[in-house]
């Protein structure tokens, strides 16, 4: 598993519109409709679910990054959206800490082991201080999407 397999090329925001953290997973919900990874009928669902689960326990883990994700049975494959913030947007992260990189993953519901590796792998990543930089400092989707093939070949360095 890749990234650029599993994040959308057309589902990159830079920089994102939305201010709050809801209107932030709105905004990635609808880029991955856009790009044809979801069917606009679930939208308000997937929405819904995404937000019961920040209720719960926020997904920003901190060094300025999030990972909202959710399960549906209507979703094909692995998929995600990438979003910057040039301001940041409280997450109610762990570290207390404002949120500039989301990473929005929407999984089949019949996958679970799936799930698992591609959160793993978007971790991996993201646990990456060059990576975790390159990608706030980017200002174009092309730029994201060359530093994401750069990881996946490992031309990018801790």
């Amino acid at each position: 598993m890749k990234l650029t397999e599993i994040i959308k090329a057309d589902a990159i925001r830079v920089p994102l519109k939305g201010t709050d953290r809801d209107t932030v997973i709105a905004e990635l919900i609808d880029a991955l409709i856009a790009s044809g990874a979801a069917d606009a009928n679930i939208r308000d669902e997937l929405l819904e679910k995404v937000l019961e689960r920040e209720r719960k326990h926020s997904t920003g883990f901190g060094r300025g990054v999030a990972v909202p994700h959710v399960k549906h049975p209507s979703i094909d494959g692995m998929t995600a959206a990438i979003g910057i913030s040039a301001n940041g947007i409280d997450f109610n992260s762990l570290d207390k800490q404002p949120v500039y990189t989301v990473f929005l993953l929407l999984s089949p519901q019949s996958r679970p082991e799936e799930h698992l590796q591609a959160m793993e792998l978007i971790f991996k990543n993201l646990s990456k201080d060059t990576f975790r930089r390159e990608l706030r400092q980017a200002d174009s989707a092309e730029k994201i999407h060359a530093l994401l093939d750069d990881a996946d070949h490992h031309r990018v360095v801790g």
